[in-house]
């Protein structure tokens, strides 16, 4: 039994705040020192350290560079080839040095004519919509291997921006709209990274949750509503990952840029909740020297996509100088060297040795979160899974029969024997539109005796023609997102609308298998017979959708984001700043909807979703039973019952929701658990919801509140579909901004 709400060592660690605070001007105040060196062997071997180098030494250690020509500029020698950061070592000291690599979902490598082939984990959405954290750390540990083992030693991924805007460019590779489901699942990832002594960073905080003028917008939210959404999210992430970095992102939050953000930085970050690792900007999102230094910027990144090496001559003449403490400078190097050390990167050097990377190991590590992540929507009759006697199947689109769509930009990990599709999407960054080789159809024609039929969807009346002669027909439907760009719709690209409906008028036995980076519109949904979301499978993608499609294994996918009927029904059903010229500065208001992201704005309006958060169907079915709650470690407890009622084995995923008048909305996700059940079985489950999840943060004191009273705690199977309820009345508590 999964307890993914269970507090872990690495909680209470983080309960202490920093007691002594620098010299400064007002604004940096607030910049909080490390903790005591007698409480972590790892600060104290980083602090002497630090009082060993030289001025220039904590220079080179504070400033990186891009691994690879940008603009005409060459990387250090030093870097790896085409590669996205490097940041020089200290070799009299035995500090190794930086080398940086993207992403979230893999050893990704910058365009050019020596690409890394590696392992692509499915899309971070995919793993979130497994529900299942031990999923994630094993898929993250994977990816980590396969860094440390091509010669890095920092890995730019976590990421758990909040899906606020579902158009984001890059929803795709973050972990939906609820903090709680977001900030676990992140923290299981940053886990699994580092447990190969390899730096793992969060990103990108905070509030980037839009691609459209990201470097210029400005985003407007308030501290209660932010530290219950979006910021709890990160919270939850640090506590469960422990990550040695976190990446500042590019936008503005109530003013100033996120990268020199005193709040943000020093109060909330090093301050609230006690974190000791160091703050890296994204690459060209650092835009002063002595106001991001005294803000809580510990490292310029990606050198020369900033403007200016702020971090580089003018921080050590801002030091020689006084406008910049060196004892700053020194907890910038301490912070750096801390996460290095207690994650064994100092002690566990690296070196490229690619050719031990067991790639078929590592595939079938990424399809079992494929799997587990692929959600089926609709299932009209039990098309799905596709029965022994059907004896003609049509595969319409998606270019099913070569390989499986992934995301685009820094994300992108380039597939073992290239591309699949050569020469679709952008030419330049953040192409190119990758598809990696691993046919659904080809796997499909493994595990069927029916005759297979491939169609390219590109002529509606050839496709609907196909479809009239098959008993089944699979429609792949895409959607690429990417870094840099925001979609300009929820509809389907390329007019993959008018197929389906074309297909599905040809033949009702129609199931649409989406390869997207997030939702999307369905005016074809009541035409159809089945849906899955297959979201962007990975290397082993097509053996995934194959494997689910036949029935070798239940859907269990659970979506981690709402998918809605219409943009209408969105706090802002148009895009801010989609219509600005380039560089155009603008806001955007997240008050709009404050806390009550996803389906709690849904709750809140009372519109009636597409699909729920939370939804997905089986291949068996559950009952749940015996739902009980009550008070415990300053929250709640709360057990239940699963059976498996069908004939075949599945994994439930029973969520628990908990409601209470006066909130941002009519209820929270409170914990969950991801059940394997044989059929006929039934197991209890026991969930300690997170306190955080019943209290409202409370601006003036800045401390979290429960009141006291009753709140209702709700078993459902989406967070539109309740099963049962039971009531527990809690006694008054507050606790404070780092706590729980």
């Amino acid at each position: 039994m999964t307890k993914p709400l269970q507090p872990t060592r690495w909680a209470l660690a983080l309960a202490a705040a920093f007691a002594v605070q620098f010299t400064l001007p007002a604004a940096a105040q607030s910049a909080p020192q490390p903790q005591s060196q007698s409480q972590d062997p790892a600060q104290a071997r980083a602090a002497k350290l630090v009082s060993q180098m030289t001025l220039d030494e904590k220079i080179s250690l504070v400033f990186g560079y891009f691994g690879t020509e940008f603009q005409g500029k060459q990387p250090p020698k030093e870097a790896l080839v085409q590669s996205a950061g490097y940041v020089k070592g200290i070799e009299r000291l035995g500090i190794t040095a930086q080398w940086l690599t993207d992403a979230g979902i893999g050893v990704a490598s910058q365009p050019g004519k020596k690409v890394r082939e590696r392992t692509s984990l499915p899309a971070g959405i995919a793993t979130a919509a497994t529900w299942n954290p031990e999923l994630a750390f094993k898929g993250a540990a994977m990816i980590g291997k396969e860094a440390r083992l091509s010669g890095f030693n920092v890995m730019l991924g976590g990421s758990v921006n909040l899906a606020r805007e579902p158009r984001n460019g890059r929803n795709f590779e973050y972990t939906g709209e609820d903090p709680l489901l977001a900030g676990v699942m992140a923290g299981a990832q940053i886990a699994g990274v580092q447990s190969n002594h390899v730096v793992s960073t969060l990103k990108h905080f905070a509030y980037n949750d839009q691609e459209t003028g990201r470097n210029q917008v400005n985003v407007k939210i308030a501290d209660p509503a932010g530290r219950m959404s979006d910021l709890l999210a990160f919270q939850v992430a640090i506590e469960r990952g422990n990550p040695g970095s976190v990446m500042c992102s590019y936008n503005r939050v109530n003013g100033p840029y996120a990268c020199e953000h005193d709040h943000l930085l020093n109060k909330v970050l090093k301050g609230d909740w006690g974190f000791k690792g160091y703050v890296m900007s994204d690459w060209g999102a650092t835009h002063s020297t002595i106001p991001a230094a005294l803000s809580g910027l510990d490292q310029q990144s990606g050198y020369p996509f900033d403007k200016s090496p702020y971090f580089d001559g003018a921080l050590k003449e801002a030091v020689q100088n006084g406008h910049v403490p060196e004892s700053r400078l020194d907890d910038m190097a301490r912070r750096i060297l801390w996460a290095l050390g207690a994650h064994g990167a100092l002690d566990h050097p690296v070196k490229d040795e690619s050719q031990k990377i067991d790639y078929t190991a590592h595939g079938k590590i990424s399809q079992l979160d494929a799997e587990e992540g692929i959600v089926l929507l609709k299932n009209d009759g039990g098309v799905l899974p596709l029965a022994g006697n059907v004896k003609r199947i049509a595969i319409i689109g998606g270019h099913a029969n070569k390989g499986v769509l992934s995301g685009g930009g820094s994300a992108q990990v380039y597939p073992r024997g290239g591309l699949a599709v050569p020469n679709e999407g952008p030419k330049q960054w953040p192409g190119p539109m990758a598809y990696l080789p691993d046919s659904p159809m080809q796997a499909l024609a493994k595990r069927t005796k029916a005759v297979l039929s491939w169609n390219d969807g590109k002529d509606l009346a050839a496709a609907a023609k196909a479809a009239a002669a098959a008993d089944v027909v699979l429609v792949f439907a895409t959607q690429w997102t990417s870094e840099g760009n925001d979609v300009p719709s929820l509809a389907l690209p390329n007019k993959q609308d008018a197929l389906i409906e074309a297909v599905a008028r040809a033949n009702r036995k129609t199931v649409v298998v989406l390869q997207t980076g997030g939702p999307v519109t369905m005016p074809w949904l009541p035409n159809v017979a089945g849906v899955v979301e297959a979201w962007y499978p990975g290397s082993n993608g097509g053996e995934a959708i194959a494997r689910v499609l036949s029935g070798e294994v239940d859907a269990s996918g659970r979506l981690p984001q709402t998918f809605p009927a219409s943009e209408a029904q969105l706090p802002r059903p148009k895009l801010d700043g989609i219509d600005l010229p380039k560089d155009s500065r603008f806001d955007v208001d997240y008050n709009i909807e404050g806390a009550a992201v996803g389906y709690k704005w849904f709750d809140l309006k009372g519109h009636k979703p597409l699909f729920a958060f939370g939804h997905g169907l089986s291949y068996t079915s559950f009952s749940h039973a015996n739902l009980k709650a009550e008070p415990a470690e300053g929250a709640i407890r709360v057990s239940f019952s699963t059976t498996n009622t069908g004939r075949r084995d599945g994994k439930a995923v029973p969520q628990v929701y908990v409601a209470r008048a006066g909130w941002e909305a009519p209820k929270r996700l409170g914990g969950w658990d991801k059940v394997p059940l044989k059929a006929g079985e039934s197991r209890t489950s026991t969930v300690l919801v997170d306190p955080r999840t019943l209290a409202v943060f409370d601006g003036a004191s800045g401390k979290w509140k429960i009141a006291a009273g009753d709140y209702q705690v709700i078993l459902a199977t989406a967070a539109d579909a309740p099963v049962a309820t039971v009531t527990v009345r809690l006694a008054a508590r507050e606790f404070a901004a780092g706590g729980r």
